[in-house]
């Protein structure tokens, strides 16, 4: 087999892995946590959950550039192979967590971040080795190929995950072993170092002020999410405020001192190049939209349809990620396709007619009912993963192939850095977005209806003053709420059709889908209008790059 197809099936089994994990666990949250003992839904454990989900993605998105720039120094094989390793080392290790409660839940998100760190490396790297291994007529399909399975697999690890938490959520963990293994023996066996390593300083300075300077910018946004005083959310802390302030002052550092050292490892030079550039914008605007997309379409399905179609609430994160599976189907179809076409044709025509598509699903979701037909509901999740799979391959090569050889690891972390950090973002920026909108209608919907059911006034009044990111979670989580609020002891005082109410399948969900809806036209809004702008930005990347040798050329 020539070399070319070897690394693309082993680079494409090492971002599926990667990328499988960064969602698996979103599906699996109420198994793994009744697994170590854990109340999701208590306050004091919310910041558990939120790490569980968010610890993978933030460590993602701090060091893919630094792993990107030690593969172009050291060697883009070495750190790749090693990837491999880390990330077999920790999944094995998640699923023998030996606690209980907090501890287990400290133990999980350790051994995750340890896990993400093995996937920085095999994500910052193989887009690099790929580039290396196919000829620049060739790029846009290997990659497309490549990109589009990091992307479908993160919609796979919704209905992996499903399956996998049904028989044990130990599970979760050791489905990722074996292929890591197989991974790591293949990948020492069969890839070779096509480019040339070219050693160099290691930019202490700029490393340590972007690693720094991300993490506390992603952890303010993180824990703007939950509630702070008063208020619905905690935009308003001070810790917050000073997290959010100090993280941007580190990140200007970083770039005053990328401007200054003689190997830098953020090469802040690339911009100046109009398709890298231009690329990128689009892709950080995306991956912001897609993950807003993302969570909201598993409240949807989770908290509302599927309870209201008569699916028990222990049964709904599986049938959410069967449900959303059109939207894996479209980025298949769309992405090897479109990644080839670019060879020929370019990627401004693909990438900006796909962000459109993307705008009009959105605008399509915007003007669904919250008890939707499927058939409807399905086809604009086709439409997006067309979209989706238009943009992600031909963007992707268009940015590989507009660089110098001997940056292409640094780019391809580069890349991934705006790709992870968007879909962080997005969680903080459309949970916030949404809990806002719930926070304006909810309460007194949640009043009036505990009260329509005998549950005394003074007790649904405190309910319903309850943060609204607790109903927000117990919808993402696939929980019926209501029994866990009022309690057992308010429970047997109702009448018991009344009891049977409140704790049926259809009450919640009933209860949540006007003040759910309002939100969900705010987000979904925001979202087109961001993937309307991402269009904007690729429509100006120009003409067809190449980065060459000898130079640079252009043609149509």
């Amino acid at each position: 087999m020539s070399y070319k197809w070897v690394a693309l099936s082993n680079t494409t089994l090492g971002v599926l892995m990667s990328a499988l994990d960064g969602s698996i666990v979103i599906i699996s949250l109420p198994a793994i946590f009744r697994g170590i003992g854990l109340d999701p839904l208590a306050p004091g454990n919310i910041g558990y959950l939120l790490w569980m989900i968010l610890g993978y993605l933030l460590v993602q998105a701090v060091l893919v550039v630094t792993l990107g720039r030690l593969g172009d120094m050291f060697g883009r094989v070495k750190m790749y192979n090693l990837g491999f390793v880390v990330f077999s080392a920790a999944s094995v290790a998640l699923s023998f967590d030996p606690f209980h409660a907090g501890g287990g839940a400290l133990w999980l998100i350790g051994w995750r971040i340890v896990q993400a760190v093995g996937g920085s490396m095999l994500t910052a790297n193989s887009a690099a080795i790929l580039t290396d291994a196919f000829p620049a007529e060739q790029r846009g399909m290997a990659l497309g190929v490549n990109q589009i399975t990091a992307l479908a697999g993160q919609f796979l690890g919704l209905v992996v995950g499903g399956l996998l938490a049904e028989i044990d959520w130990r599970a979760v963990f050791w489905v990722s072993v074996p292929f890591g293994l197989l991974g790591t023996i293949w990948s020492i066996r069969s890839l070779r170092e096509v480019g040339t390593p070219k050693r160099a300083k290691v930019d202490w300075g700029g490393n340590v002020t972007f690693a720094a300077g991300t993490a506390l910018l992603l952890a303010a946004i993180t824990y703007g999410i939950q509630p702070y005083g008063g208020g619905a959310t905690g935009w308003g802390n001070p810790w917050v405020l000073g997290g959010i302030g100090g993280g941007v002052l580190l990140l200007l550092l970083f770039g005053v001192i990328e401007t200054r050292v003689a190997a830098p490892m953020f090469q802040l030079s690339l911009f100046r190049i109009r398709a890298f550039a231009a690329g990128n914008v689009a892709a950080l605007l995306t991956s912001v939209a897609r993950g807003g997309m993302q969570f909201m379409l598993i409240i949807w399905l989770q908290g509302i349809w599927l309870p209201l179609h008569g699916y028990d609430y222990e049964r709904t994160p599986l049938w959410a990620g069967i449900y959303l599976l059109p939207l894996t189907v479209g980025f298949l179809v769309a992405g090897p396709v479109s990644g080839y076409l670019s060879d020929r044709f370019g990627a401004r025509l693909f990438s900006t007619g796909g962000l459109l598509l993307v705008a009009a699903a959105f605008l399509g979701l915007l003007a669904l009912p919250v008890d939707f037909p499927y058939p409807l509901f399905a086809a604009l999740l086709v439409v997006s993963g067309i979209g989706q799979g238009m943009f992600s391959a031909p963007n992707t090569s268009a940015i590989m192939s507009s660089v110098p050889t001997e940056q292409r690891g640094v780019a391809s972390g580069m890349r991934a850095t705006f790709q992870n950090s968007g879909t962080s973002l997005s969680i903080g920026v459309f949970f916030s977005l949404m809990i806002a909108g719930l926070a304006s209608s909810l309460p007194q919907t949640l009043t009036s209806g505990l009260q329509a059911h005998g549950v005394p006034a003074s007790v649904a009044d405190g309910v319903a003053r309850l943060p609204p990111v607790s109903t927000l979670f117990a919808a993402f989580l696939g929980s019926n709420p209501v029994g866990h609020l009022l309690g057992p002891d308010v429970l047997a005082g109702l009448a018991p059709a009344d009891r049977a109410t409140l704790t049926g399948g259809e009450f919640f969900p009933q209860l949540v889908s006007g003040p759910f809806h309002h939100g969900l036209v705010v987000v979904f809004t925001a979202a087109a209008v961001m993937a309307v702008v991402a269009a904007v930005a690729s429509a100006s990347r120009g003409k067809r790059y190449f980065h060459t040798p000898e130079g640079s050329k252009e043609n149509r």
